[in-house]
């Protein structure tokens, strides 16, 4: 069989390797004890290298983050977390899988899409409505810490959307998640440390979305000829 990494350039795989030890690293110090959480970590940042990359292998990975990720989220009430993740990223995960899968660009590179401004606002306009409905909803179901909650649920609708639709926007939608989550896990790390763990893999997802903003970027003046 191929190595999967034997295409990736030295500064994915450093980028890749640090966050994993970071994620480790965390983990060994604050956790100890939930190898869920590690798990999840693991599978997530190696997902956005792919993704990075424009890889499908990087959605089925997310599918599977966001199986996890839900999970974890339940069991620390973070309620709009487990909705958005279990009822959103993965259902449009795996929409997505099929849309990259459907628009390669060459065997290993999905097609970047260059999609219009009335689309944007569009989404934005869609997003602005979920957020607003999944408000009441997490307020009703005693979510913890509701207003970054929602934030997230705000920017990873945006985020998915723009992976369906294969635009590098993508990216940087979910470096803006990014930092939700990590204001969002500070706050459950000031109760128990070991959440400490995850603040350390959004960190490590942020420096990664950011990688992948900038590399579909590049991506798409290769594709359109410069």
């Amino acid at each position: 069989m191929k190595n999967p990494l034997k295409s990736f350039t030295k500064t994915e795989i450093l980028l890749w390797s640090i966050s994993s030890g970071l994620i480790i690293a965390a983990f060994l110090i604050f956790d100890r004890g939930s190898f869920l959480n590690l798990a999840a970590s693991l599978v997530g940042v190696t997902s956005l290298i792919f993704c990075a990359k424009g890889r499908p292998t990087g959605m089925v990975l997310m599918i599977v983050f966001s199986i996890l990720y839900g999970i974890i989220s339940f069991f620390t009430a973070y309620y709009g977390e487990m909705i958005t993740y279990l009822g959103m990223s993965m259902p449009m995960s795996i929409i997505s899988l099929i849309s990259w899968i459907k628009n390669p660009y060459s065997k290993n590179e999905v097609r970047v899409n260059r999609i219009r401004r009335r689309e944007i606002g569009l989404a934005l306009a869609l997003t602005a409505v979920i957020t607003v409905g999944f408000f009441f909803i997490l307020k009703y179901f005693g979510t913890a810490n509701l207003i970054p909650s929602t934030f997230s649920v705000a920017t990873s609708f945006f985020a998915v959307y723009l992976t369906f639709r294969r635009s590098p926007l993508f990216a940087a939608a979910y470096a803006a998640n990014d930092v939700v989550l990590i204001v969002l896990w500070s706050l459950a790390a000031m109760n128990n440390m070991k959440y400490i763990s995850v603040v350390v893999c959004f960190a490590a997802f942020l420096a990664n979305d950011i990688y992948g903003f900038v590399n579909w970027r590049r991506m798409q003046k290769k594709q359109c000829g410069g």
